[in-house]
């Protein structure tokens, strides 16, 4: 039978809480997920829609939570083995540590083996979507996609374009053209993956290679554009020493068509007024990466100026400059970095940015995000008392104050579980699933 249930509490806030209020919430306390097909068929309360489902299976989860899987929208896979590489900002730290790491992708076996080790810990993390960054090399493309189509991971990823990277991760406009296309053919659309144009950023891009990523954008328009902006201060004037011409960065991509709805700009700490401006107008979400930024010295992201001006903001880990792929611990570090800004940042709007507001920076909304009929069922199983520092916090805890404790105690052992389209995909301990996990017939 495809048809199965999920009982607990239940929680997605489909819509801003800053714009929208209370209603942007949906939260039954005791709730029923309705699964058939990987699809969600119906929620709601337990007490009115199990007699609908008599002879549906439903596994109840006592004391947790469930909440659409994790969002995360700026993640660099082959950076996993660099994570806590000491010392350095950003551009020392991508010369002494990133670049020799990532050129070991040239070799297809490892990038494979590493690619399966990154969804493993995404899974094991919760997130269960994501917006990634591979090498330069297009086999590193294939060898994720691979991986994350072999679990069914809705999955966005695109080959790094660098004309003017070091030796060995180093391509061409033409090449990087020739190679986005057709990986484009070979995986944009197959199962749950899509495909981004990436050019890594505009310090290795020369400006034929950045027109070259507009017109692959351009004869390409339901792809997206991924790429870094305005992280770090020598960056930033690297990359007026690099286009005198141009009005600033966010004005390097933007005279290139590489700005618009479909484009994600991860970090944008140090923007000006016009290029905050110009985001807002064309609809370009900034991925706010507050480990990474804090790791590598970058800067404190005002969060709330961003809200205000109407640019869309989502959460990214930025493993491997990011500490933790935990987007628990990201919300939790994002809240910290906001307080320094002096926004006290609420943990419902926290778990939008990480759920709906990440789904819509990946243009796929519609399809998950908020467990919503229709949507595809993609959840996490979240467990208030993974330690007993967070049992004894939640102990007598309304729903706001445990979901604040998860995101600033908790880690992937909160993660009590992780299902992709209704299916498990990950158990925090195998053996619990099989004894304890409540299972019974509506």
């Amino acid at each position: 039978m495809s048809l199965r249930g999920f009982r607990a509490q239940i929680l997605s806030v489909a819509q801003d809480p800053r714009v929208h209020g209370p209603q942007a919430l949906r939260y039954e306390e005791d709730g029923l997920l309705i699964v058939d097909g990987g699809i969600v068929t119906a929620r709601g309360s337990y007490a009115q829609l199990a007699p609908k489902f008599t002879g549906v299976p439903i596994e109840t989860f006592p004391d947790k939570l469930i909440v659409p899987g994790f969002v995360d929208t700026h993640v660099h896979f082959p950076q996993i083995d660099s994570i806590a590489a000491y010392g350095e900002q950003l551009l020392e730290w991508l010369q002494k540590h990133i670049f020799p790491a990532e050129m070991r992708y040239s070799d297809e076996g490892f990038a494979a083996q590493s690619a399966a080790f990154f969804c493993d810990e995404l899974l094991r993390n919760g997130t269960t979507s994501a917006l990634v960054f591979p090498t330069v090399h297009p086999q590193s493309v294939d060898a994720f996609f691979a991986e994350a189509n072999a679990r069914n991971l809705r999955m966005i990823c695109g080959k790094v374009l660098m004309d003017l990277g070091p030796e060995g991760l180093r391509d061409t406009p033409e090449t990087g053209y020739s190679q986005s296309a057709a990986l484009i053919k070979r995986w944009h659309g197959t199962g749950r993956l899509g495909y981004a144009a990436t050019p890594r950023f505009a310090v290795t891009s020369s400006p034929e290679q950045l027109q070259a990523a507009g017109a692959l954008v351009k004869s390409h328009p339901d792809v997206l554009m991924h790429t870094h902006l305005s992280e770090n201060h020598s960056e930033i004037a690297q990359v007026a020493r690099q286009f005198p011409s141009a009005l600033d960065y966010t004005d390097v991509y933007g005279s290139h068509g590489l700005v618009g709805a479909n484009s994600v700009f991860a970090h944008g700490i140090h923007l000006s007024d016009r290029e905050c401006g110009e985001l807002s107008q064309a609809g370009s979400t900034v991925a706010f990466c507050p480990t990474s930024n804090l790791f590598l010295g970058s800067g404190l992201l005002d969060l709330q100026r961003l809200f205000d001006v109407g640019v869309h903001v989502a959460l990214g880990s930025d493993v491997g400059a990011g500490t933790s792929l935990s987007m628990l611990q990201t919300q939790g570090t994002a809240y910290q970095v906001a307080q320094m800004r002096g926004l006290a940042l609420d943990p419902f709007r926290s778990l939008y940015l990480a759920t709906t507001a990440g789904a819509m920076a990946l243009g796929v909304e519609d399809k998950i995000g908020s467990l919503e009929i229709g949507q595809e069922a993609d959840f996490l199983v979240l467990d208030p008392a993974a330690t007993p520092l967070l049992a004894r916090r939640t102990a007598s805890a309304d729903l706001r104050d445990r979901l604040f404790a998860m995101q600033i105690l908790g880690d992937d052992r909160c993660i009590f579980a992780t299902y992709i389209l209704g299916q498990c995909a990950h158990w925090r301990d195998p053996g619990y699933a099989n004894l304890q996990v409540q299972k019974d017939v509506a």
